[in-house]
């Protein structure tokens, strides 16, 4: 690669990061309406395996599935308020328990760590916390008139898409290659949002009985944090049970509830994560964990809180796209976790 190529690679990849920064606004809500779209084809290629449903026009199932997943978000945010608004009321029940949990640690230890840890806690507004949490989860959907306008448009150009790629390569042979090509991107990454949101529901569900069993406080919540961060692997799923542990401690006022949120929350992510999730998803799909760390730091430098969830879902994306393109698959090897891409 001679020096002007180099400089211009060097300056897309400026203009790109200056882009992802400063159209966030924008870009966010249209990614979001991606995964949407995908969603909504699984549940239409779902529909339409129902023989009776074949006969009902497309675009019916189409506006059905739309209806269908709008409604199951709509339902889940409502859910969430009220287990937020639980949770805030019983705040200052939980700041009163720091003061039981570090006398339990004087007992304990005989040592002044306890009374460094009060110093610090009683400066953190837990409260706060949890507002913070909350709203970089709603953030998501925060800007839903954008992200429907866009999943509508997406929705509206899905049955024109074929034409006009057809008017775009008019050779046969061109055209059944790209639109091979296509219909494969296609089918790995609705495949992978597929699969992967339904281990994450899997994980998401029983971990709510779990800690409902427990008693802990909002358990739809902490069960809703942990479908969310399960789409990060490893990071996620160790985050995910902290957070109820850390919270089921404060609520208790003592250790055991905690480690018991920590020894089943984190037996289910260890079962479904090792044995359910590679049976359905194989190993083709699967993301360096040096990779994760590197696209956690970069989103999240880029978009905050809302890019690390982003993150990984993206760069999966990218690593499918990727390694369909005989140029660009060495880079998606390199990105991948054992080299077997596109498998």
């Amino acid at each position: 690669m001679n020096s002007s190529k180099k400089i211009l690679v060097l300056l897309m990849a400026v203009i790109s990061v200056l882009i992802l920064i400063y159209a966030k606004k924008i870009i966010i809500p249209f990614i979001l309406a991606i995964l949407f779209w995908f969603i909504i084809r699984a549940i239409k290629k779902g529909i339409l395996k129902l023989k009776f449903m074949k006969k009902i026009p497309i675009w019916l199932i189409t506006i059905f599935s739309t209806l269908l997943l709008l409604s199951i978000l709509v339902l889940m945010v409502g859910m969430i308020s009220k287990n937020i608004q639980q949770l805030s009321e019983a705040m200052p029940e939980y700041e009163e328990n720091i003061n039981i949990l570090t006398e339990q640690l004087n007992d304990t230890f005989n040592i002044d760590l306890a009374e460094t840890i009060k110093d610090y806690t009683e400066e953190i507004n837990f409260g706060n916390i949890l507002s913070d949490l909350f709203s970089a989860l709603t953030g998501l959907f925060g800007n839903a008139f954008m992200i429907l306008l866009y999943l509508v448009f997406l929705l509206l150009e899905e049955p024109t898409f074929r034409r006009k790629l057809r008017r775009m390569y008019p050779s046969d042979d061109r055209y059944k290659q790209i639109e091979g090509l296509v219909s494969k991107i296609d089918m790995s990454i609705r495949s992978y949002i597929t699969l992967k949101s339904l281990v994450s529901i899997l994980t998401g569900f029983l971990s709510y009985f779990a800690l409902l069993f427990i008693g802990v406080d909002a358990p739809l919540f902490w069960a809703f944090l942990i479908f969310i961060l399960n789409f990060i692997p490893t990071i996620g799923s160790l985050i995910a049970t902290i957070f109820p542990a850390v919270f089921s401690m404060l609520q208790f006022g003592e250790l055991s509830p905690a480690i018991l949120v920590l020894s089943i929350v984190g037996a289910i992510q260890l079962l479904v994560g090792n044995l359910i999730e590679p049976k359905l998803m194989g190993t083709s799909l699967n993301i360096s964990p040096l990779v994760v760390f590197l696209t956690l730091a970069l989103w999240g430098l880029i978009w905050g809180i809302t890019g690390m969830l982003l993150s990984v879902p993206i760069t999966v994306i990218l690593i499918i796209i990727l390694s369909e393109f005989k140029d660009t698959k060495p880079i998606a090897i390199l990105l991948s976790q054992k080299g077997n891409v596109g498998q």
